[in-house]
């Protein structure tokens, strides 16, 4: 089976082929480190769809330059739904790209609380008529946390374009 990014690349020609036109991407990431960017632009030809990428690692970061209200991040945390939504919605206008795709994490292995342990992850996506936020709790290592979370990232992302493409048949 071909790696996620690739898959993605595929799918993205494949509507470009269909359409005329390319689907443009780009990612807000907080505790990946700018790691699915990295996925996604490891494929020849990505800059045909791949725009560009944010890391907002800090709250500052998630404010000022991604749009995040400070309500937000006050009323629910950094790491919560809403504050993924909100990077993604911010990253799809600030990069103006068609879809944008985020994670907002506790790698670890400290920062976790009975709340919100380490693992915890949620990503967003934001597209034309569409968000969504998926909540993860992985088990790994920091390391092993972070890569799980970029391959959730892309499968969320290659769902989304499978579905897009089902509506231009």
């Amino acid at each position: 089976m071909a790696a996620l990014e690739v898959e993605i690349a595929q799918l993205i020609r494949e509507y470009q082929a269909k359409t005329g036109r390319w689907l443009t991407i780009g990612t807000v990431e907080s505790a990946t480190g700018g790691r699915i960017a990295d996925k996604i632009t490891n494929v020849s030809g990505s800059s045909n769809y791949f725009k560009g990428s944010v890391v907002a690692y800090s709250n500052e970061a998630k404010f000022d330059v991604v749009g995040v209200n400070k309500e937000t991040i006050e009323n629910y945390g950094a790491v919560s739904s809403q504050t993924a939504l909100e990077m993604a919605q911010g990253g799809r206008k600030l990069l103006d790209v068609n879809v944008c795709i985020s994670d907002t994490g506790i790698a670890g292995p400290s920062g976790g609380s009975l709340e919100k342990p380490v693992g915890l992850f949620y990503l967003g996506l934001a597209a034309e008529n569409e968000t969504q936020s998926q909540e993860y709790i992985f088990s790994g290592n920091r390391e092993e946390n972070k890569q799980e979370a970029v391959e959730a990232s892309l499968k969320m992302l290659k769902q989304y374009l499978l579905q897009r493409l089902v509506k231009e048949r």
